[in-house]
């Protein structure tokens, strides 16, 4: 049985509106697929940050800063959505293992701007190497409609402010 909350407009290619009719079953498989998914996406990168110690805030963290060299601290902190408390924790660790730099702000002596150091930059590859060979894997095996769709996806799920945060970095880096 069809209701309400099962009805969604998708966009069309050329700027048409058609009805997209899902059941709660099917949304409840989408849902399960995205909790599997997911724990496939982050098995490698746990594998290797567990070699050295690190959970996944370590690789967020170190992923963003990659990302974006230089950023702030609170930039961070609203990319990533955690407690001042939580990301100090992870970045004081990040710091001391000298995989992060905190440098001082050239304008506001008060903001830090951080950076990957060699080693950082080299685990945060590692990582991000073995989630791109998923990513890769599975793209092939959906084809490029599939990619697209995932993507825009993706993307209708985001919260506005994530979604402002990802199209500046999209813009940044022009991918």
């Amino acid at each position: 049985m069809i209701c309400e909350e099962d009805i969604m407009s998708e966009r069309q290619p050329h700027g048409g509106q058609s009805l997209l009719f899902l059941t709660d079953e099917q949304l409840r498989k989408g849902i399960e697929a995205m909790f599997f998914a997911y724990r496939g996406f982050t098995a490698d990168p746990d594998r290797i940050l567990n070699k050295y110690g690190y959970g996944r805030a370590h690789h967020r963290a170190l992923h963003f800063i990659s990302r974006t060299p230089g950023t702030t601290v609170n930039n961070l902190l609203s990319i990533l959505g955690v407690t001042k408390q939580s990301l100090n924790r992870v970045l004081r660790t990040l710091i001391t293992d000298e995989l992060v730099e905190s440098r001082v702000g050239t304008r506001d002596k008060r903001e830090r701007h951080l950076v990957l150091t060699d080693k950082g930059a080299a685990l945060e590859q590692e990582l991000s190497d073995a989630q791109r060979e998923r990513m890769r894997q599975a793209y092939r095996e959906a084809g490029p409609e599939a990619v697209q769709g995932f993507r825009t996806v993706l993307e209708a799920m985001m919260d506005h402010d994530m979604q402002r945060h990802f199209t500046r970095m999209k813009d940044s880096r022009n991918d």
